[in-house]
């Protein structure tokens, strides 16, 4: 397990720090203003299916599906129909989004001037185009993560990313919106075409290439309550995006940067759980799923835990070398800080989900992070009114915390799986970085760095020795 979690994690962080490579090219080339914010606004919905599908909502669904299926025929015949069928709807959702291009940014911004909003609207009815490859590669990675093969699909984000990094850092300034949403085109097409060759021989058929609604309903029955937990999560950022537009120019493109900076250790944790929800969906028994459970947290607390660590203490170094003359960048340094917490409580409730998801059960993480979302939605107006930025980030923390404390209560974990050495670990070194180590750090920001790193090393080293994640547990 610990193998094939370090593979996919090392090659997620890659694809991650090509993304913010993207947003750090896009903020060097156009500065933090009017411009960066109007392609980021046509980005958004793209940009929120492509999150989805990789925090992995079809394996989810479709794992237990294709363990169900016979080996040989049944499951080459599956996923011949299901590539018809999702490639349907991913052409569908292009059609959706580029038609619909104006209703889209009036939603996402309402804000924009007439000349930001025509621009917006062409830029995505040409990202519109990257989806249909989305899908094709989240569909087309359930098979290979079925036998443990997870590094190949979990290349997509890097593919994605890379021909966007590449354009930006060759034209510099001459970065056109229109050439870079068309590198972006190329990247969805690219994540699809690289899954192709191991499709073709797992068994997909060009004979049985045809849509099969009895397939797709099955899976959308699974589906449906996992892409309602995500749009939850997305609905919940654009909420923080016209919140943030309240807050001046450019601040809603220093909160994405802020993101990109967190998802670099939350989305190599998503694939951490890839790696889990495998090994526990071929467990039929409820004992030794909750093995997998208990070895899985002490996994993800000894790397979500270290990983706050050091955020907590380099967020001023990383502000001052990655945005030293962006505007609104001084609030980076609270936000992380709030959002490093934040980082441990939601990596034990992405384990909780797969939890649940390998059971079959995708209703109950669903209305888990429902309540979880609701409570954010209600808390965010008046944090941010009271609190301004830290606000937010404060919110966010509130709604992970409904929503891990539901999940381990439904899920009838009290009592089963203790969870108070990885809560009182956790809240120790938080701490004591937070109150003892941050207000002593040197001001030089390289030397604050070497600081966090050496403070999450050491964090690691600690929780290792006593979580002990390579020892398997038994459910007892």
């Amino acid at each position: 397990m610990l193998g094939a979690a370090g593979l996919l994690a090392m090659v997620t962080v890659t694809g991650l720090a090509a993304g913010l490579a993207r947003e750090w090219l896009l903020v060097a080339n156009w500065g933090a203003g009017a411009r960066a914010d109007a392609f980021l606004i046509a980005m958004f919905l793209p940009e929120a299916i492509r999150t989805v599908l990789g925090g992995g909502v079809i394996s989810s669904a479709g794992l237990a599906l294709w363990q169900a299926l016979r080996p040989g025929e049944a499951q080459s015949q599956w996923l011949s129909r299901m590539t018809a069928s999702l490639g349907l709807v991913g052409l569908g959702l292009a059609v959706v989004l580029s038609l619909g291009a104006p209703l889209w940014v009036w939603v996402v911004g309402p804000g924009l001037s007439p000349e930001q909003r025509a621009t917006t609207e062409h830029v995505l009815r040409l990202l519109a185009w990257s989806v249909p490859g989305m899908w094709l590669h989240a569909l087309w990675s359930v098979p290979l993560q079925a036998r443990g093969r997870f590094v190949l699909a979990g290349l997509g984000s890097l593919l994605y990313n890379l021909p966007a990094v590449a354009y930006m850092a060759w034209a510099r300034q001459a970065t056109t919106e229109v050439g870079l949403a068309w590198c972006f085109v190329a990247g969805g097409a690219a994540m699809g075409l690289l899954l192709w060759p191991s499709m073709r021989r797992q068994g997909l058929t060009w004979a049985d290439c045809r849509p099969h609604l009895a397939s797709l309903k099955a899976l959308a029955v699974r589906l449906a309550p996992l892409l309602g937990s995500a749009g939850v999560g997305q609905g919940l950022m654009l909420l923080e995006r016209i919140v943030a537009s309240y807050l001046g120019d450019g601040v809603v493109t220093v909160l994405n940067l802020a993101r990109k900076l967190v998802n670099l250790p939350l989305l190599a944790l998503m694939a951490v759980n890839q790696v889990l929800l495998g090994l526990m969906s071929r467990h039929a028994a409820g004992a030794e799923r909750l093995a997998v459970l208990r070895q899985g947290l002490a996994l993800v607390t000894t790397v979500s835990c270290p990983a706050a660590v050091g955020l907590l203490l380099s967020t001023q170094a990383l502000v001052a070398l990655l945005f030293p003359r962006v505007h609104g960048a001084e609030v980076l340094s609270p936000v992380l800080a709030w959002y490093a917490v934040s980082l441990v409580v939601a990596s034990w409730n992405l384990l909780l989900g797969r939890y649940n998801h390998a059971a079959g059960n995708t209703r109950l993480p669903f209305e888990c992070e429902l309540a979880g979302g609701l409570a954010q939605a209600l808390s965010l107006p008046l944090l941010a009114w009271a609190f301004g930025v830290q606000g937010m980030a404060a919110a966010l923390l509130l709604g992970i915390v409904v929503n891990g404390g539901l999940l381990w209560w439904r899920s009838g974990l009290w009592g089963r799986v203790p969870l108070w050495p990885h809560l009182a670990g956790s809240a120790a070194l938080l701490a004591l970085a937070g109150m003892v180590v941050a207000p002593g750090l040197p001001p030089l920001p390289w030397w604050q760095l070497a600081w966090a790193t050496a403070a999450g090393a050491i964090s690691l080293l600690l929780l290792a020795l006593v979580l002990k994640p390579w020892k398997p547990l038994s459910a007892a």
